[in-house]
């Protein structure tokens, strides 16, 4: 069944880290939505490889208009939680224990809504503390599923089993 999932995204984000498992979901079917402060506005990945079209601007989306919450890394993640839309969208995913697929520095935003306290979870290692302190249990793993609802990855060589398990859950 086909399943309708938020990305929360902008500018100088971890170019493969959206692309690579972006395609992955849309050829097995789902939908991606791409969310940000402005719609139809174009955002591009730190490498200068990919540009985004924002689908819809985070005043305009519901958590419950959706099945999953996907966030890829790079310096996006960061920008995002200095905004509580963002903070509060992704948080209630976390609340409702409904899928989210963090990648990289996508944790950051799982961190700043104070959602990982007890849960495992793996990020890029420049946030391993960071997550520490958040109360959640690190793990130096390509991939770590939490609770059959958390889907974690530390960076772009783990994309393949970051979209395989998040494929699982969906």
């Amino acid at each position: 069944m086909s399943k309708k999932i938020a990305c929360l995204i902008t500018d100088m984000f971890e170019d493969a880290e959206y692309t690579d498992p972006a395609q992955s979901f849309k050829e097995a079917g789902h939908e991606v939505v791409t969310i940000e402060k402005e719609q139809g506005k174009s955002v591009k990945g730190k490498q200068g490889k990919a540009t985004v079209q924002i689908d819809e601007s985070i005043d305009h989306v519901k958590p419950q208009d959706f099945d999953a919450l996907f966030l890829p890394g790079g310096f996006s993640p960061d920008q995002l939680r200095a905004d509580d839309r963002f903070v509060q969208f992704a948080k209630s995913f976390m609340d409702e224990k409904k899928p989210v697929f963090a990648i990289c520095h996508g944790p950051q935003l799982l961190l700043t809504a104070k959602t990982l306290e007890g849960r495992k979870a793996t990020g890029y290692k420049s946030i391993k503390v960071d997550m520490e302190y958040a109360g959640a249990n690190y793990e130096d793993k390509e991939v770590v599923v939490c609770q059959n609802q958390l889907v974690t990855s530390r960076q772009p060589d783990d994309i393949p089993a970051f979209s395989r398990e998040a494929l699982k859950l969906l």
